[in-house]
Formats: structure tokens, sequence, C-alpha cells
């Protein structure tokens, strides 16, 4: 048996699978301390299986964890004092920076503050050229002075990022020997062997954050690991990787940064489960709405994309992690996401979210101010005694009276109009989203596949829909513990890199072939440890036009270039239909420049699950009265999810409810319940035309 376990910011979502079914579990986030959430999440799955903690912890051979702990520890400024040792006449680097502002006419912005003070950046006296020579040997007295330096100041994490040490780290290495013999026990980064790659600001920062994280993912990662080995758990603990992939706690505690968003990167890998499940090739949207945010991210043609542009924080303005990352976009609206009124009279939902505690007024907790919850408790579209499954009770007194007083009487609206106001403005800020996501990365969202996850998922999926014009919406069963699932989809996986620069005009095919063998050799090695033999191995080239700025990753599909012109020549065209793509710019004369190597393994675990749901709905059929902006109050159809019969179609207005969602069908969109992909919903017009089209081929067949 094994089980993931998603800590978001209002709900700790527990997804567990067993012969290849799957239950849903979720309870409120405990902010304080997550591990308590942890472990009322799985008191809750074991009271739902009819057993005690213990005995369902004895039977769990692999628990997956995603959580935000290190997001959060940035974001708030919770991590450890940390300095940096950077080359002589490079300490500058976390302050200079790069690019430049959002609002560039908006003077009022203070420049932001460096990711690690100056007071904390030590030079080391060393530097290595371009070509990996070592022009200016080490200063290992003065190094030896500044690291004593740091145990006066109580330096709690140590960043080394030296110049052009991913082609020579010979001086970092040797800082890292010395850090461990004069601070022992001090944890510390080094650059080149977290994130070789080009760009000294990302190279730095990524090392700073990795850094600054680890002591506390190091304490959390052994406190949560000890809690449920006290409480019973025997098996093996993974984490989510940033990149997709799971990793052992241990690794995330080596390398903290690629544990940064690791909930989020778990939605694209179910969601291209399940929009292949629907449509097989087609482009995915993959959003996942939480009760605190809404995250984005795509499927394109069976891949989900990696980026290095993760901001933590505002983009430009934020910490970069220059980190590779699957490419997923969040803003702050959610279930929980707070409407409120500003100075001008206009209307703003989020970024603030009521949380798990107090949460939305409508939970009876203490909030008061309105949530995104409370307007769908208003409109009609949640049943107040059968929230969470029937666990919790929600009180629609208080979700009016909290929107009456800051939304529809400062505006003068009648009050569902009011509640109308909040969703359409939380529907139009989830599709701009999407929009920047998609239509700024040449995908056109009227070609592609919605795939709603996440708790609140179904109460505006099908307007967003709508909206942008979409194929097809595809909510899944389990998709209110979207990333918990996909954490049982995913395999195990590690990511290495190398610098390494040459030319598609003189190509060195024998460095970039030795390059590739060490990153298949290092992949075999991570196989082994884990006992796969069934592991995969994808080889990237971060590549770019000669003497162009930003590099795009193209797949390395050959097993060496050897002295095959061709190979290369394929290379080159790969790359030119990719640059085309995402830049619409076609460059067919200057030559490709390789600036470094990736490889990424992953191995198979046995039994992943397949996405199909266990346990059955206590609902039972009837009608319910809903608000629709534009139509007013109407009578919508109440079926529970599980009553569906697969394949018939269920016209709205119609409310959708499973045991953790209400799935919001609007009228002109058709509901169709298909067991392998989950529901789906279409614009009524697109729905006839199929059937017509499904009839006109019968009469052909016939």
């Amino acid at each position: 048996m094994r089980c993931a376990i998603d800590t978001g910011g209002t709900f700790t979502d527990l997804a567990l699978e067993h012969a290849g079914e799957l239950r849903i579990f979720k309870r409120s986030t405990t902010p304080a301390n997550p591990i308590e959430g942890i472990l009322d999440v799985l008191g809750r799955a074991a009271a739902g299986l009819g057993t005690d903690r213990a005995s369902l912890l004895g039977e769990i051979t692999m628990l997956i964890h995603g959580t935000t702990r290190a997001t959060n520890a940035v974001l708030t400024g919770g991590t450890a004092k940390t300095a940096l040792i950077t080359t002589l006449g490079h300490r500058d680097a976390l302050l200079l920076r790069e690019g430049g502002r959002l609002r560039s006419f908006d003077w009022s912005e203070e420049y932001p503050e460096p990711y690690i003070p100056r007071a904390l950046t030590f030079e080391a006296r060393e530097r290595i050229d371009a070509q990996g020579q070592v022009l200016r040997e080490l200063d290992e007295a003065r190094l030896l002075a500044d690291l004593d330096r740091l145990a006066e100041l109580e330096v709690e994490a140590i960043a080394v990022c030296l110049l052009w040490s991913i082609v020579n780290p010979v001086h970092e290495e040797r800082i890292g020997e010395l850090i461990a013999a004069r601070l022992p026990g001090t944890p510390y980064t080094l650059s080149h062997a977290l994130n070789p790659t080009l760009r000294e600001y990302r190279r730095t920062s990524s090392a700073a954050i990795d850094a600054s994280l680890k002591p506390l993912m190091s304490s959390y990662l052994t406190n949560l690991e000890s809690a449920l080995r006290e409480a019973g758990f025997g098996g093996e603990l993974l984490l989510i990787s940033t990149s997709g992939g799971l990793m052992h706690a241990r690794e995330a505690a080596e390398r903290p940064i690629t544990s940064i968003n690791s909930g989020p990167a778990m939605a694209p890998v179910a969601g291209r489960h399940f929009a292949a499940a629907h449509l097989d090739g087609a482009d995915a949207i993959v959003a996942d709405t939480g009760g605190t945010s809404y995250d984005v991210s795509v499927v394109r043609g069976g891949r989900i994309p990696m980026s290095r542009e993760t901001w933590l924080g505002e983009p430009l303005t934020g910490h970069i992690t220059g980190f590779p990352a699957i490419d997923v976009k969040s803003i702050g609206a959610g279930g929980g996401s707070i409407a409120w009124i500003d100075d001008g009279g206009l209307l703003h939902v989020g970024p603030q979210s009521a949380g798990a505690d107090p949460g939305p007024a409508a939970y009876g907790r203490g909030g008061t101010r309105p949530t995104t919850t409370d307007a769908c408790l208003v409109l009609g579209y949640l049943d107040p005694d059968r929230f969470l499954g029937g666990e919790m009770r929600l009180d629609p007194e208080r979700a009016r009276q909290a929107i009456a007083r800051d939304i529809a009487e400062p505006l003068a609206l009648d009050l569902e109009e009011a509640a109308a106001a909040i969703m359409a403005l939380a529907t139009e800020q989830m599709v701009q989203a999407i929009d920047e996501i998609t239509v700024d990365a040449g995908i056109d969202p009227r070609r592609a596949v919605l795939v709603g996850g996440g708790g609140a998922a179904g109460l505006n999926s099908s307007a967003i829909m709508r909206r942008l014009g979409c194929e097809a919406l595809v909510i899944p069963e389990a998709g209110a513990a979207l990333s918990a699932v996909g954490a049982l989809m995913a395999d195990l996986s590690a990511d290495f890199a190398q610098a390494c620069f040459t030319s598609t005009d003189v190509f060195d095919a024998e460095r970039v072939d030795g390059v590739i063998e060490a990153l298949r050799a290092r992949c075999r090695d991570f196989a082994a440890s884990v006992g796969s033999a069934d592991d995969q191995i994808e080889l990237i080239a971060e590549a770019r036009l000669l003497r162009q700025v930003w590099q795009i990753d193209v797949p390395v599909t050959v097993e060496r270039f050897g002295a095959d012109r061709g190979a290369v020549d394929a290379f080159v065209a790969d790359f030119r239909r990719l640059h085309d793509e995402i830049f619409a710019v076609l460059d067919e004369e200057s030559p490709v420049e390789i600036v470094a190597l990736r490889a990424r393994v992953t191995c198979a675990l046995d039994g992943r699950a397949s996405g199909r749901f266990a346990g059955a709905s206590a609902a039972v059929a009837n009608q319910r009265e809903a608000y629709f902006s534009g139509r007013g109050w109407m009578t919508a159809s109440v079926r529970p999810l599980r009553a569906l019969e697969p394949g018939s179609a269920l016209a709205g207005p119609a409310l959708i409810e499973s045991p953790l969602s209400t799935i919001v069908v609007e009228p002109g969109t058709v509901a169709v319940w298909q067991p392998e992909s989950g529901l789906v919903i279409t614009p009524a017009e697109q729905s006839d035309s199929d059937e017509e089209e499904r009839h006109d081929v019968d009469a052909v067949s016939n």
C-alpha cells in the first residue's frame, strides 16, 4: 500500500493507493506545525478504512510527501542565517541581480534587498578563467580567517559560488573541505555541484537559497520521519521534487531547493494521465485550484515543459531559483481568496487568503471577511450540510452577512449580484494566468483540453473553459487531490548537469560525447543505488543561436554524435523547429551553440496508481436553486458523481457532487461521465455536433 500527502495552504490532501484503486481524504492544514496535519489526515484515512492509524501506517510501504515548507520559508524570511563566499570582485552578484521591474515607471517601488546581505558576503582570493585555467591560486590563509569570522557571526549555513567553477571546480571543492574542517556541522552548498549552469546571478541565487534551507528542511524531514516512525510507519519516505519526480527524503535534505513548489509539480503529472485518457496527444492545460492559490501548468504533446524562470515572490523583484523546474504559474486565487474593495471602489479577489485558520466566514471559526467559498455558498453551488462529505457544516448566514457588509452594500449591488461578481473576477484572473502560460508560449487554448483539479476546481472551471474556448474540460473523480494523486503516478528520478561549450559550425564531438557518457554513468549509478532495473535516461542540451542571450532545451536523441555530421544536422533541425515554435522566429543560417548538457533518469515504481477511485457517494439526486450571471436563479439538477451512468449526458444547469468537491455544470454546457478520465464537460453546441457526427458515421457504416 502506498500513499501521498500534499500539504497545502488550506487543506492537507491524502491519496491512498491499494490494488490499483484510490481513496482520497482531506483535513485542514495546521500552519503552526504541518506534521500535526499530516498525522491528522492519516488518522482520518484510518477511520475511513475502519482501522486505527498505527495499523494503517504499518501497511503503508511508501509515503510520498509534497510540501510548501521550503517555499514559505523563503517568502516569509524563515530561512537560516546564511553567508556567501564568492570570487574577489564579485561580491555584488546578488545585489545587482538581472532584469528590471514589472512596472517600469513605478519609482515608488524600492530596490529589492539581496537574498544574502552584503555584510555576510565574503570574497575568496582566487581566479579561474573561462577555459578552466587557474590564474590565481586560492588564498587559504585568508579564507580560514573569514571562516573564523563566520563562526563569530553565528552563521548557520554557507553558500559558495566562484567564477567559472562550472568549468573547473577545484577551488570550490577545496573551500568545501576547509568549511567541513573549520566549521564542522555547518551545512554548505557548492554551486558547481548543485547547479552547473551559465549565468553568475542565477547560479549564485540557487546556491544561496539551497544553503539557507538546509537547516530548516533537515530538521523538518528528520522530525517528520521520527513522528511517522513513532506512529507506526515502517516504509520508505519520499519527497516530491520540483522537476516532477520523486526523491528520497535524505536527498531532499541535502538539496532542499529541489523541494520548492514540490506540491504543484505533481498536478501536471496527473493531468497528463487524465487528458490522455480523454484525448490522446492533445495539449492539456492543468489547473489546480486550492484554498490559497491557483496553479496552472501545461502538457505539450505529452511532455511537461521545464523552466528556469521560477521566482519566489514577484518576478524580477523576488528571488530566482535558477533551477530546472516544472513550469507552473501560480496566482493568489482559490477557495479561500478574500474579496475586498480598494479605496477607489474597485472589487478585488485575493491574493490574500483566509487559509485554514480562521478560514472563510462560512466556516464559523472566527473568519469575517468574504471569500470565493462564501460566494459559492450564497449562489447555491455548495450544499452547506455536505461540505467535505459532511465532515464540516457551512453557515450560509455568516457568508451572506460578510458579502453584504463588505461587497454588496458598498457597491450598491444585490447580494446575489455581489457574489456573482466575486466569482466572475476570480474566473477572469484565472483565465489571465492561463493566457500567460499558453498564448505567450504559442499554445492555442482553443485546441487544448482543460484539466481541473483541486477541491475548488469544479466551482468555476466550466466558466473558465467557456471563456477560453477550450475543446473540453476534464475533472477527474480523484481531482480534488490532483497533486497527491499525481505523486502516486510519478517515478523516482534524478537530474544531473554539466557545462559543455561548443558550436555546431565547429562541433567538438569528442568533448560532447565525453560529457554525455559521464552523465549517463551518473544516471546508471543512481538507478543501481535504488535497485531499479527499469530506468529511462533522457538527455537535454541547453542550446541557443550564436551569441544569443537565452538558451532553450533541446532533446538529444542520439547515443553519441561521433564523426556523423548527420547527427549534428538533425540536432540543429530540432533546435530550429523548437525555436520557431516558442519564439515564432526561424533562423536557418546561424550556428547553434550548446552551453550545457543535462540528463534525467527515471526509475519506474511498481504498482503505480491508475486513477480508478474506490468508494461510493452517499448523496442522492435532487434539485437546488442556483444563481448564474445573466440568467438569475435557475433550478439545477443535483447528481452524485458516482451515480452517473458511463457515457450518459447531463445538460446544465447542474451540480454534480462528490464527497470532496462540487462541480458546477453551467447552462449551455453538457457533462458526460467517462470512468477512465472523469467528468468531461463540453459546450452544448459541440456535444450536439459530436452526436450528429456519430449518427452520420453510424449511418455510413450501416
